[in-house]
């Protein structure tokens, strides 16, 4: 029975059966695997295994057949490559299970292996582990040619020796990818290149290399009809004459196998994955073809998406270095310098700088919360109301409440968005206004943190100003002004949040890094900004870092006059006469001088006839020429358009055809309307330039 048993297993088993020796020589073939049994059974018996056939890795082998011989406990599906001796290919992929043999008495008589070919399955499972490494790994991030890199990481050396990614070049800019098929002087990047080995590959082209496909090739095929190519390579393979450095790379490789598979995505060319396999490599069958049409279908969505993002984030920069002023403006009694690193998405970030009446100038930093178009286009319109807001004159914590109103109302407007658009993102803000008559800085705040001041005494002050509710907040506390001292030559720094959120060391939401900087105030402003920029990480991504720096300066006391009136019609005249005398010391032109007159005599009657005592004239001679009348009372003027029959109501609408701006800026003591003239340049004091 035992006999007829060993022999139905011999003949009917569908796994190969090797009996060996206790010296591991082989002694019985089963005939069930071809590989197993090339040779004659009379030139294989009685040799060592290993002698006979060539495997992948011999030594362990061997080590698990004489553990087994040794201890009796049996091996269970060693995997190993295997091919007979002196045959070049294919290597089949075999799993060896081993049992010890031993007769009744005990006695050890040899080893029994099991082989059964996995190959194929072996060869599934490696597809779907390549399919698997290049869905977790590619499309982690949000640039076309890192994806490309990615995906080359992913199939070498596992599923390719070589492998090259080319990408239409309009792409890799986030431009719209071309329909198919694809004209051939469109132009294609070079974005990735991989190879297995240590051995240096040559390529035809160098990674960011940017040229068109050589038409007569399965490159440029490939890309015309979208199909993929199986592709034999010999050394007299005829299409590699139409590409000489490409065929000289492809035979110093060794490469005898290609795929060429399209990256395309809803009928658009997006680029190329060329795969080659070596002479160290099994050639490439249409399974495989299958398996990178998968991989070059996940590649393709995740380029796209990096398309995408690049072409948001190309806007969104864009839209912000619109929005952004091209510099700071130039003032008399105040130089700026700022220094901007956006996000990479683009951010909502944004300052101002801008001159107000009476010689003074206005500064505003403030960010919106978000990055890309939403955050850039928000903060623009917040821009755009600040700027029409202070052309109200409006006192800073005014201002903000109005801007805060703005920001409400944006948020309302966008409540009806689709759904799934991002909601309307909150903001903060600080606004100040520097005097230099009175050298004083009137600061307020929304959500924003306050500016840091380096005084000249080498004093630095953080000031304690109240924090209104950010920009967007229905409800909250008022906004409340402080207005600070700043001697002749401080330094105001004013910065968003994400300045502190990038600082190297410190405690969070403490500007130390600044502070340290500032230490050093005298230096020139932009060398400070610079050197605040060195201090930050490299991998600083939390925002708009912004920092604007102002370095304050006395306005001269010869460019300002100042007389106080009696509330009487006949100091219209005095009024009048003080105005002469000035202009003539100050050197102003003629027409100029007449025309202040006219001018002055409309706002003194005004404030003498309508307004509340003491009035008071001052003339400011700056980059303009500023006449303001004060008075107690708080009674706004109203500019009228009087008719002919009319006696009176023609002074401000006389003063607004005259002047180049004119406006009404209140106070809790009164108000006081101002109206601006130009000055012919010959007239005018030299601005504080940049340092």
């Amino acid at each position: 029975m035992g006999a007829a048993v060993l022999e139905a297993l011999f003949h009917q088993s569908p796994a190969g059966l090797l009996v060996l020796d206790t010296e591991l020589r082989i002694l019985r073939v089963h005939a069930a695997l071809p590989v197993l049994h090339e040779a004659p059974p009379e030139q294989i018996m009685g040799r060592h295994f290993t002698d006979v056939y060539d495997l992948s890795a011999p030594g362990e082998v061997e080590a698990m057949l004489h553990s087994v011989l040794e201890s009796g406990a049996p091996a269970r599906g060693r995997l190993v490559g295997v091919r007979p001796k002196d045959a070049p290919e294919p290597e089949y992929l075999f799993s060896i299970s081993a049992s010890r043999l031993e007769d009744s008495a005990g006695r050890i008589s040899g080893v029994l292996a099991e082989v059964l070919d996995v190959t194929e399955c072996e060869k599934v499972r490696a597809r779907l582990r390549v399919f698997d490494s290049v869905r977790e790994h590619v499309g982690r991030t949000l640039d076309v040619v890192a994806t490309c890199e990615e995906l080359v990481q992913a199939v070498v050396p596992d599923f390719a020796d070589i492998a090259v990614v080319e990408v239409v070049e309009a792409v890799v800019r986030g431009e719209d990818p071309p329909p198919s098929p694809l004209e051939r002087e469109v132009p294609l990047r070079r974005a990735a290149f991989g190879h297995s080995g240590g051995k240096e590959q040559i390529q035809p082209h160098p990674v960011g290399d940017v040229r068109a496909l050589p038409f007569a090739t399965p490159y440029a095929q490939t890309l015309a009809d979208l199909k993929p190519r199986l592709v034999a390579l010999g050394p007299d393979t005829p299409w590699l004459a139409a590409d000489p450095p490409r065929a000289e790379a492809i035979r110093a490789s060794g490469a005898r196998s290609l795929i060429t598979t399209p990256l395309t995505l809803r009928g658009t060319v997006l680029g190329l994955m060329s795969l080659y396999r070596t002479y160290q490599a099994g050639l490439y069958d249409k399974d495989d073809v299958t398996l990178a049409l998968a991989l070059a279908a996940h590649t393709a969505l995740c380029i796209d998406n990096a398309r995408r993002y690049t072409r948001e984030h190309t806007i969104a920069l864009t839209v912000q270095r619109h929005l952004l002023p091209p510099g700071t403006a130039a003032h008399s009694t105040i130089e700026t310098a700022h220094m901007h690193v956006p996000p990479e998405a683009g951010g909502g970030g944004g300052f101002l700088t801008f001159s107000l009446p009476g010689a003074r100038t206005a500064l505003a930093v403030g960010e919106v919360v978000g990055q890309g178009i939403l955050a850039a286009t928000t903060m623009g319109q917040l821009r755009t109301a600040i700027r029409c807001l202070a052309a109200l004159d409006l006192e800073p914590d005014e201002l903000l409440a109005r801007l805060n109103d703005t920001a409400v109302s944006l948020a309302q407007e966008r409540v009806t968005l689709p759904t799934g658009d991002p909601l309307p993102p909150t903001g903060s803000c600080v606004y100040a206004v520097y005097d230099p008559l009175a050298q004083t800085c009137t600061i307020a705040r929304a959500g924003h943190p306050p500016p840091v001041i380096a005084h000249p005494d080498g004093r630095i002050e953080i000031p304690h100003l109240p924090s209104g509710p950010p920009l967007g907040s229905a409800e909250g506390p008022p906004f409340a002004p402080t207005t600070v001292t700043v001697a002749d030559g401080s330094v105001l720094a004013f910065y968003t949040a994400s300045l502190l959120h990038a600082s190297p060391s410190g405690a969070p939401g403490s500007p130390d890094t600044l502070q340290r900087v500032l230490a050093q105030a005298e230096r020139p402003l932009q060398d400070l900004c610079d050197d605040v920029l060195y201090r930050l990480p490299s991998d600083t991504c939390h925002g708009d870092v912004i920092l604007l720096l102002a370095r304050t300066h006395a306005f001269s006391a010869d460019q300002v006059a100042t007389w106080h009136l009696d509330h009487h019609p006949k100091d219209v005249a005095t009024a009048r006469t003080h105005t002469q005398h000035q202009l003539t010391l100050w050197g102003v032109d003629e027409e100029t001088a007449y025309t202040t007159e006219i001018i002055v005599s409309e706002l003194v009657t005004n404030a003498i006839r309508y307004g509340t005592p003491p009035v008071q004239l001052q003339l400011i001679k700056d980059r303009t020429l500023t006449c303001e009348v004060h008075d107690s009372s708080s009674l706004a003027p109203r500019l009228r358009h009087a008719k002919t029959i009319d006696e009176g109501g023609r002074g401000l609408f006389i003063i607004a055809q005259l002047a180049q701006n004119w406006g009404v800026r209140y106070s809790p003591d009164g108000k006081t309307v101002w109206a601006e003239q130009t000055l012919p340049p010959s007239t005018t004091p030299c601005p504080q330039q940049r340092s």
